[in-house]
């Protein structure tokens, strides 16, 4: 059947446990156009399915697809709750409250002590900046500026409406996320795999495994697994000449997930060869093409972790790279000392 919108998951439902379905991308399978029904794009799937030319969609098992619909839930809860802490912070600038700079992080404890006192009707900056723990004591002076502003009671009001929008937002994020760990403990071991690899925490791990699955038979290589998120190169040539290589649409909730453990690896210190490789990128394409690069990196050692069941290594020739990266910079800070030594700054 031909995969349109959503409607096609109830039949799927129904009909897994009793027949084999390809589910087909209608795009493949685009009828001759004029006089296009249901019933007539129905009657040629059938042809194309007599004459071998369907090819099913990528479709995993239930508890991957349930952890794929709470892993995207999530995502959209965590965009809500960014949109209302925008809200939150326009309010606190609309009553002449400048906390945002003084304090690194307006959602940190202290600061969020202030904004929920404030909006109890608290507008005393004194007992306001009284509220500080740990490094903010130290400046005592500037909350005292920052906190003197023109309170009304409508800013009170909307600081209340969106704080009870954050908290309910917290609480159903926290939900989700038990309910996500029930799925953890069933993926351990792809987790613990998944793990191994530079910049892939536990949380993007299972981002990873509900939207690929965990059975890599389903991609004949880790071409077609990177073609298919959309992070691989795109191929448009003609008559010799290369037009654009820009990438190709895919999956959009992978490849976000992707580029998030890319970000990571990009400032790992514990295991810096992707760190590495995206500065060589960066160098020359940029810092947005080197992450895309790093992404595709990742998932291809993602495939071959979960297709070969082994933890992640370096390559013998990686490895050569990060241990004549050692050697240079040994060679680099014994000059340095030398030069040092050799210097002089008597009169």
């Amino acid at each position: 059947m031909e995969s349109t919108g959503v409607y096609w998951r109830p039949v799927y439902a129904v009909l897994e446990d009793y027949f084999h379905i390809l589910l087909v991308n209608a795009r493949h399978i685009k009828n001759v156009p004029g006089q296009k029904t249901d019933k007539k794009d129905s009657e040629w799937i059938c042809k194309l399915l007599l004459s071998g030319l369907l090819k099913g969609s990528f479709i995993p098992q239930e508890h991957i697809r349930e952890l794929r619909e709470l892993y995207r839930h999530r995502r959209k809860l965590i965009g809500m709750r960014t949109a209302e802490k925008n809200r939150l912070q326009n309010v606190l600038e609309s009553a002449n409250i400048k906390l945002g700079s003084v304090v690194s992080d307006v959602f940190g404890v202290s600061a969020m002590q202030m904004i929920r006192s404030i909006a109890q009707g608290q507008t005393d900056p004194l007992l306001l900046s009284c509220m500080s723990k740990g490094s903010l004591v130290k400046k005592h002076n500037d909350l005292l500026k920052a906190l003197k502003g023109k309170i009304t009671k409508h800013h009170q009001f909307m600081l209340t409406l969106i704080l009870q929008s954050i908290d309910f937002i917290n609480l159903q994020i926290a939900q989700i996320e038990a309910q996500m760990d029930q799925y953890k403990k069933m993926l351990e071991e792809q987790v613990k795999l998944l793990e191994s690899i530079p910049g892939v925490s536990s949380q993007v791990a299972l981002g990873i495994l509900s939207e690929i699955g965990t059975d890599m038979e389903q991609f004949p290589s880790h071409q077609n697994i990177c073609s298919w998120a959309g992070v691989c190169p795109g191929n448009n040539e003609s008559a010799g000449k290369k037009y654009s290589s820009k990438i190709t649409k895919g999956n959009k909730y992978l490849k976000t997930t992707l580029v998030e453990a890319a970000w990571a690896a990009s400032r790992s210190k514990a295991n810096p060869i992707l760190a590495v490789k995206h500065q060589q990128i960066a160098s020359r394409r940029g810092h947005k093409k080197a992450t895309i690069a790093i992404a595709h990196k990742i998932l291809i050692a993602a495939y071959h972790v979960l297709r070969d069941k082994e933890a992640y290594q370096l390559h013998p020739q990686d490895v050569k790279i990060m241990e004549n990266r050692r050697l240079r910079k040994i060679e680099r800070l014994q000059k340095q000392l030398s030069t040092l030594k050799n210097t002089s700054y008597k009169n």
